[in-house]
């Protein structure tokens, strides 16, 4: 049960900061820089929320086995592409296939290389303590 909660709570604190930074992205700094650049400004503020967040729930939530952390993170990731298929059907109007075909070429390749990053941030940050294998 503690990794379903861990899983959820990164969920949360990662979607939360995204949720705050899509708007002020949009509206701000896409007008100013444009698309590409803008989504490529909040990539590395997001890898810090990430690292942050995962260093968090490894802190708040440890597990006894390290493989518990990869089973959090792929809940966090299972949660986010739910939340993200939500606003893209519900709020943005689009099918999912018109949002992946929208999508920018490099921005669409950086946003998939963090996803993953996302889903095993709680597994490398919790294998810097000593865990059993198992």
């Amino acid at each position: 049960m503690k990794t379903v909660l861990r899983g959820v709570v990164y969920f949360v604190l990662v979607f939360g900061a995204g949720f705050i930074l899509g708007p002020i992205r949009v509206l701000w700094l896409v007008p100013w820089v444009g698309e590409r650049l803008a989504e490529m400004i909040e990539a590395p503020i997001m890898l810090a929320v990430i690292l942050l967040s995962a260093r968090l729930i490894v802190r708040r939530f440890p597990a006894a086995l390290r493989t518990q952390y990869l089973y959090s993170g792929a809940i966090a990731l299972g949660l986010l592409l739910v939340a993200e298929m939500i606003l893209v059907l519900f709020l943005r109007g689009l099918t999912i296939s018109e949002y992946i075909n929208g999508r920018d070429p490099v921005t669409g390749a950086l946003y998939l290389v963090m996803l993953l990053v996302f889903a095993g941030m709680p597994w490398i940050v919790g294998g810097r303590r000593s865990y059993k294998w198992r």
